[in-house]
């Protein structure tokens, strides 16, 4: 299954995508308990290649940056510990006016619960940084 969720965020894309890829700082308004980077990638800390392990609402799950576009789009596939299989993403960052068009797709059997909450947390994050 697919699901597209798109959020406008009225800041600069550039700004947005750095707010979202600073994972270790998801804790301060993604609504997860902890991201533990796992392994660096390129560029450090969080591009293509890292591995992050996100905690939140009694659950580990680990997952691998696939692609890192900054600030265009970045992609990751769940690595383990979620009950879903073949789980992968992309968010994407489009230009519009007054701000950032955020897209975040998701591929997974079955479907995420839940699949509306990145795009929200973002604008929140960025609301609160404004």
């Amino acid at each position: 299954m697919q699901i597209e969720v798109a959020q406008q965020i009225a800041a600069p894309r550039e700004r947005v995508f750095d707010v979202y890829s600073d994972f270790l700082g998801w804790p301060r308004w993604a609504g997860v308990k902890e991201v533990v980077l796992r392994q660096q990638g390129d560029p450090p800390p969080s591009g293509l290649g890292a591995i992050r392990v996100v905690r939140a609402r009694g659950m580990a799950i680990e997952e691998e940056i696939t692609a890192w576009e900054r600030p265009a789009r970045m992609s990751y596939r769940l690595i383990a510990g979620a009950p879903i299989r073949d789980h992968g993403g992309e968010v994407r960052f489009e230009p519009a006016a007054g701000g950032t068009r955020v897209v975040w797709t998701t591929r997974s059997s079955p479907a995420p619960a839940g699949s509306s909450a990145p795009c929200s947390r973002v604008r929140s994050a960025m609301r609160s940084r404004a």
